[in-house]
């Protein structure tokens, strides 16, 4: 027996030794792929009338991304970032190469900003001429609002098509604590704060609902006017077809002038030949935006205007997951554009709903210096709101699209009690000593005393008091002032221009050439900042981690819209008893 386990235990450690050389062998081949495939100085090439194609299903980041593991599987290579789809779209406007766009009405997976930006750049495309078509089999809303820069919109005369207002759908989870006897303890400071709702309440305060119904006016008079610019229909028609529910069927999207014409693929695809020179039997030569995107260069001269990127969550710290604004990684970016010398100005780009409160004040204390040496130009994505308005309200200039989200200038807090859950459901009951009034406090397993809880309230208070006296100094208005219209409250672009939260209503161009005049610049480059992610990168990262973290990814991956509600949650667990400058979770309009 004693021989048996030798041999067993040996065999074993020689499978794992051999597992382990086998998996160290196979990163090696990806790594020495990946790294031949990045440092090969082939360029992609734009064929003779090649036909951009832009699926709206595909996510735009503000960044670009690259992805190096590409070489071993049927996907882009690169994918195109929201600055770097405008610019390609402005170059393929004067490429001879490029002689049409063809738009892929997919369910639109960007935010109503991003599409404005877009659909703005595709209409500037057009003033060249070429053709721009839009060809859907199920078009949402969403996908319909940026069909409606084509010269034609055509739907399968199978398929279907949406036109029936906007909606905005939240989810409230008290019920569930209520049954789990999990107790929240909630401090906030605003009443329109309503990041907190979906643990205090079972459905909208009044003002949340009033916050919410301004917002998506706003969105839905700027969707009615694209679809009139179409249809040639007043907004006032348009919107008894969607109030009435009269699209139905493909025919009643034909009839009432929404859509050009019903036709199979084929058919389309026939007309772009036509466009093109192509004869019947020839393939059109299609090219992603991304692919395009890749062909052109980002020169960098000696006067330079930077384009920081800061997209996603503010935490503090170095970033644990793509996405993320965390304070030491923008830290080290901030300072290496105040120290570079060619850097003559900054864009601060922001696509952010907040995030830790503390991370905030960070970042803007950074940015304060860099503004002390270089201008500094702001400009808001498809949201800027609370922690994401905090770190760029003192640049310079402030620039947003009508639909982006942005205020929420309020802050909060919120701690669990597990006393009864813990006791109730598992058993477990808790003791202890102390030597000092405060010295279990803050403490997850006992309710808070009234002492306790006022003095997290004037916590919140205080940093709800800084929040606006920075809004206050960088907007040069009166604290008073900035009060009445903060509050927590969210605002469109469109309102936030009217109330001087923003200098002008505008896309990303408009803040770089805002910045390029603060800095009495005639010729420059634009160069962004930090570098584009690549996937092969983060991948290696991740399994640097622990298995939870490659769960995380399959999670990532398999469940998409789960994976929502899972950041939620995991979100949750990291503003546990930290004050938070966040807006509203999980806004989504449709």
């Amino acid at each position: 027996m004693k021989q048996f386990f030798k041999m067993f235990f040996a065999s074993l450690l020689a499978m794992i030794v051999t597992g382990i050389i086998i998996f160290g062998v196979f990163i090696g081949l990806i790594v020495s792929a990946v790294s031949s495939s990045m440092k090969t100085d082939k360029e992609p090439q734009v064929a003779k009338n090649s036909v951009l194609t832009i699926d709206l299903s595909k996510r735009l980041h503000e960044q670009s991304e690259r992805n190096s593991l590409a070489v071993f599987a049927d996907g882009d290579e690169n994918s195109v970032g929201v600055y770097h789809a405008i610019n390609a779209l402005q170059e393929a406007k004067d490429d001879d190469n490029v002689k049409g766009i063809l738009i892929k009405l997919n369910a639109s997976a960007n935010g109503w900003a991003t599409m404005q930006q877009l659909r703005g750049a595709i209409q500037d495309f057009k003033t060249s001429g070429k053709f721009v078509y839009a060809y859907g089999e199920n078009i949402s809303q969403g996908a319909y609002y940026m069909a409606t820069a084509a010269d034609s919109i055509f739907l399968n005369p199978m398929g279907d098509m949406e036109l029936k207002g906007f909606a905005t759908i939240l989810a409230f989870f008290k019920g569930t604590l209520d049954k789990l006897e999990l107790e929240p303890e909630i401090f906030y400071a605003g009443k329109f704060k309503s990041a907190t709702e979906p643990f205090r309440a079972d459905k909208m305060s009044d003002a949340n609902r009033a916050q919410i119904i301004e917002f998506q006016k706003d969105f839905w008079s700027e969707f009615l006017a694209a679809a009139s610019q179409f249809t040639k229909h007043d907004t006032a028609t348009l919107y008894q077809l969607a109030a009435s529910g009269a699209i139905e069927f493909p025919q009643d999207a034909l009839k009432n002038k929404l859509v050009s014409n019903l036709l199979y693929w084929d058919e389309v695809e026939n007309r772009i030949k036509a466009k093109t020179g192509a004869k019947e039997k020839d393939k059109v030569k299609y090219m992603t935006l991304s692919e395009y995107a890749a062909t052109l260069s980002e020169e960098k001269g000696d006067e330079r205007i930077a384009v920081l990127m800061a997209e996603g969550n503010i935490i503090d710290g170095e970033s644990d997951d793509d996405y993320q604004i965390a304070s030491q990684d923008m830290i080290e970016e901030i300072r290496k554009l105040r120290n570079n010398d060619k850097v003559k100005a900054v864009v601060l780009r922001v696509n952010s709903g907040g995030g830790s409160a503390l991370a905030s004040e960070v970042i803007l204390r950074e940015l304060q210096l860099l503004k002390a040496k270089k201008p500094l130009v702001a400009s808001m994505g498809d949201v800027a709101a609370s922690g994401g308005y905090y770190i760029l309200c003192q640049a310079d200039s402030i620039f947003a699209m009508p639909n982006t989200v942005t205020g929420s200038i309020g802050v909060f807090t919120m701690m669990f009690n597990t006393e009864k859950m813990m006791r109730n459901k598992l058993g477990v009951t808790f003791d202890g000593v102390k030597n000092a009034p405060y010295a279990d406090f803050p403490n997850g397993t006992r309710a808070l005393t009234a002492d306790e809880a006022a003095k997290v309230q004037r916590s919140v208070d205080n940093i709800y008091t800084i929040f606006k006296s920075r809004v206050a100094a960088g907007r040069k208005m009166d604290v008073a002032l900035v009060d009445s219209f903060a509050q927590g409250r969210v605002w469109s672009g469109t309102d936030a221009f009217q109330i001087k939260l923003i200098d002008g209503l505008g896309n990303l161009d408009r803040a770089i050439a805002s910045a390029a005049a603060l800095a009495k610049l005639k010729d420059y480059n634009v160069v962004t900042y930090p570098e584009p992610v690549d996937k092969f990168e983060t991948m290696l990262r991740r399994f640097k981690g622990t298995e939870a973290n490659v769960a995380e990814q399959i999670a990532k991956k398999e469940f998409a819209k789960e994976y929502d509600w899972y950041k939620q949650l995991k979100q949750l667990q990291r503003m546990n008893g930290s004050v938070m400058a966040l807006m509203p979770f999980a806004i989504e309009t449709k």
